[in-house]
């Protein structure tokens, strides 16, 4: 069996720009996988990319060599050492769909060949209910409907702007300058979502790194308790001495890794042992088989995995598979208030199968997904193909 082609869609949904690739094999199997730049700036990088990877290291392939295909990736596209998100965006895509080819050749979930379940469902938190909140009774009725759906835990953007852009979307600081204003409105906003949900509800709160390390250390500790599950992101990602600071002086769980790639990324946090939680995206730090090696080194340090989850469905789909195999796994990211269109992407989206908090994992063969070819088709951004 060998890659003849691949398809890379840019997708528009929603004032998202998920970027989707299929790999198709001479034997007519198709893998599909995502490079989730989908917010933000660089989804049209990412998707070109995904098509230079294609074109330069995996058209004529035999697609099960999916770590021979991934050092070539790593040691010859230059780039990808000290690489950033773009890079490994695109490699993970194509690591993804290698291992929905293989899976699907074999008839099996791509748990089965990672080791297998340890577990048959995983708890999820709820993300994105919080975009169009700007006061603290806005955050409290929102929060209200969130657990009334059934998420005994949800995360929230205490420092999101009160300005949102065209599409309901939060704006960050700029600058990390915050003015006492800003800190009290977070506050008041933490501690109303407190008092809507009750006891029993785990709050994560996203600090996107927009903070100095003075400023966060202090709302840390005001916005401290029990009921918050972990503080993430408290400062910029290349500041790992910063967070090692933070960690140390708040006394909350500390999570980081939305924006880190690879092993190599993670490993100062690690042995600094700067962060409680670590935070993968199983689409921008490298794919399926690196979130598991991070994983691994993880659990060697006592901490704990929460696989970010930014992008589509078939970001989704990919990190469950991860989720069912490790063994420190934490929770799982969802956005399960996105449009209808979004979860069309795919012909079942697991965000659907949401029950009392829970998602089961997928025994489908492969990801378990597949793109939803109706919908995908105006969205075809790029294909190449063995000549």
């Amino acid at each position: 069996m060998k890659v003849v082609s691949a398809k890379v869609y840019l997708v528009e949904v929603g004032g998202r720009r998920p970027v989707l690739v299929q790999v198709i094999t001479d034997e007519g199997i198709v893998g599909v996988g995502e490079a989730a730049i989908a917010y933000g700036t660089g989804a049209t990088a990412a998707a070109g990319m995904v098509k230079d990877l294609a074109e330069a290291h995996l058209l004529g392939r035999d697609p099960a060599r999916i770590e021979a295909i991934w050092s070539e990736m790593y040691d010859h596209t230059f780039w990808a050492k000290g690489g950033g998100p773009i890079v490994f965006a695109g490699i993970s895509a194509i690591e993804q769909a290698l291992w929905d080819i293989k899976g699907q050749r074999l008839g099996v979930p791509v748990y089965e060949l990672l080791g297998g379940k340890i577990r048959e469902d995983v708890r999820v938190y709820a993300n994105g209910w919080s975009f169009r909140c700007v006061t603290p009774d806005d955050f409290a009725r929102e929060a209200e409907k969130v657990v009334a759906d059934g998420y005994t835990a949800l995360k929230l953007y205490p420092l999101a702007s009160a300005e949102l852009d065209e599409y309901g979307h939060i704006r960050h600081i700029s600058h990390r300058a915050a003015d006492p204003d800003v800190i009290r409105r977070a506050v008041q906003r933490v501690d109303a979502v407190r008092a809507a949900v009750g006891p029993g509800v785990d709050l994560m709160l996203d600090m996107s790194g927009e903070l100095t390390t003075d400023a966060i250390i202090r709302l840390g500790r005001e916005v401290a308790g029990p009921d918050i599950l972990f503080l993430e992101e408290p400062v910029d990602p290349f500041d790992v001495d910063a967070l090692k600071q933070v960690r140390e002086r708040v006394p909350l769980p500390i999570a980081t890794g939305e924006r880190i790639y690879t092993r190599y990324g993670f490993r100062r946090i690690l042995e600094l042992r700067a962060a409680d939680v670590l935070q993968p995206d199983v689409g921008n730090t490298g794919g399926i088989m690196e979130t598991k090696k991070i994983a691994a080194m993880a659990e060697a340090y006592n901490m704990r995995i929460q696989p970010h989850n930014c992008a589509s469905p078939v970001s989704t789909a990919a990190a469950l598979q991860v989720d069912a195999c490790i063994s420190n796994f934490l929770i799982q990211e969802l956005h399960p208030y996105r449009l209808p269109e979004h979860f069309a992407l795919v012909d079942r989206a697991p965000e659907l199968d949401v029950r009392s908090g829970r998602v089961r994992i997928p025994d489908r063969p492969g990801l378990g997904v597949m793109l939803a070819e109706a919908r995908v088709r105006p969205f075809l951004w790029a294909e190449c193909a063995l000549r």
